[in-house]
């Protein structure tokens, strides 16, 4: 089990990824665990080394028996970040995570590259309203919190539905510790950063959500945004727990400020990496070969504002992009692309599965002889690229062809 031993505690983690990609931290809710970052994390490792963690007291961290603070659980991550041998890192924090990533901002600001802070705040209400979530768990166990914490977690709209990470995250409630849970609401009790926001000189981009009723944007996302410098914001329809609600929309909003594009990036160099990667070497070097003073600028065209400008986009990614061009392909009959997109995605990301998905699909909204000519292409393609065997004829074949002759 992935263990390391930071600032006298076992945390769990898990670190995915290709080591030679910038890493992201990401750091849980209250009353959660690192699971909670699973909608999010796929499409980050096509840019990131993820590491996840589970926050003392939660989760398979261990639970030590104290009230904790906000620096020492923003200690625990950079002793953690220490013993996997990483010097620097975004963090993106939500709640508690974003406490502990306002620490970050202030005390380790040389470690960080970024800094996302979502549904969190300076200051997390009164004390007195701490004291008595803490008198709740003491007496009660987490089952006397869980109902107040899913109204707040989650809109009325999702938990009236059965939403797979609703029920998941109740789970993690009433699996979470007390005294862990108790430590942390220590921490957020007397956590208050207001009178050194202006401190934190880190690129940050701060998320909050229109029906998050623990940390509104109003005196919280607005002081944190109006405060940091040069602060970026993005507000989603969401309650508390904005990245499972709306799990696609904080991951835009989240790659757009991390990759943010730095000028120059739609120079036809950005665009010629991206067509290699996409076409393959052998592709490119016969379109540059090709080239000349007719279609020079319609080459140069393509390359800045396909390649380098949407197919760079980290909304979607290379797998879902492959299979909208072989579908607009297919509608409009553009049977050469089709066959070069189609080639060439099977040499990486897409398998036979999603061809026939995407097809179905095309064959129901473009029409059966769109689907019809594509699957007959596709049919080959598989074959030659050793995915599918050739088509063998069934009896049914057999007798039709013999009735022919």
């Amino acid at each position: 089990m992935p263990f390391a031993h930071c600032n006298n505690a076992q945390l769990f983690y898990r670190l995915e990824g290709v080591r030679e990609k910038p890493v992201l931290i990401l750091s849980h809710s209250i009353g959660t665990d690192h699971a909670t970052w699973g909608p999010q994390v796929p499409d980050l490792l096509s840019h990131f080394q993820v590491l996840r963690y589970d926050t003392r007291g939660h989760g398979a961290s261990e639970v030590t028996k104290s009230e904790y603070s906000i620096e020492l659980l923003g200690t625990d991550v950079l002793r953690l970040a220490d013993s996997l041998g990483i010097r620097n890192f975004a963090f993106c924090g939500l709640s508690l995570g974003g406490a502990i990533g306002q620490w970050l901002g202030l005390n380790a600001a040389d470690r960080l590259t970024s800094l996302v802070l979502a549904n969190t705040s300076p200051k997390f209400g009164e004390r007195s309203n701490w004291e008595t979530r803490i008198k709740m768990v003491s007496e009660g166990g987490m089952a006397a919190v869980v109902d107040m914490a899913m109204q707040r977690f989650f809109s009325p709209q999702t938990l009236a539905t059965s939403n797979a990470y609703a029920s998941t995250v109740n789970l993690l409630l009433l699996g979470t510790d007390p005294v862990g849970y108790i430590g942390c609401c220590a921490a957020l009790r007397d956590f208050d950063s207001r009178e050194t926001l202006r401190n934190i000189r880190v690129p940050t981009l701060v998320i909050s959500a229109d029906r998050d009723v623990s940390t509104p944007w109003a005196g919280n996302g607005e002081i944190l945004a109006g405060q940091i410098p040069n602060a970026r914001s993005l507000q989603l329809p969401a309650a508390h727990l904005s990245n499972l609600e709306r799990p696609r929309s904080f991951l835009a909003g989240l790659l757009e400020f991390l990759l943010a594009k730095p000028d120059g990036a739609q120079r036809p160099e950005a665009g010629f990496a991206m067509r290699r990667a996409i076409l393959g070497d052998d592709y490119v070097d016969r379109a540059i070969a090709a080239t000349n003073e007719f279609n020079r600028e319609f080459q140069d065209l393509i390359t800045r504002y396909a390649w380098a400008t949407i197919w760079t986009r980290p909304q979607l990614d290379v797998r879902t992009r492959r299979l909208l061009v072989l579908a607009t392909m297919a509608a409009l009959g553009r049977w050469e692309e089709f066959a070069m997109h189609l080639r060439s995605g099977l040499q990486h990301e897409l398998e036979p599965c999603d061809l026939k998905e995407m097809l179905l699909q095309t064959a129901i909204y473009a029409g059966v002889p769109a689907a019809n000519t594509a699957f007959h292409i596709a049919q080959k393609e598989l074959e030659d690229a050793g995915l599918q065997p050739a088509l063998q004829p069934t009896p049914r074949d057999k007798e039709m062809n013999e009735m022919k002759a």
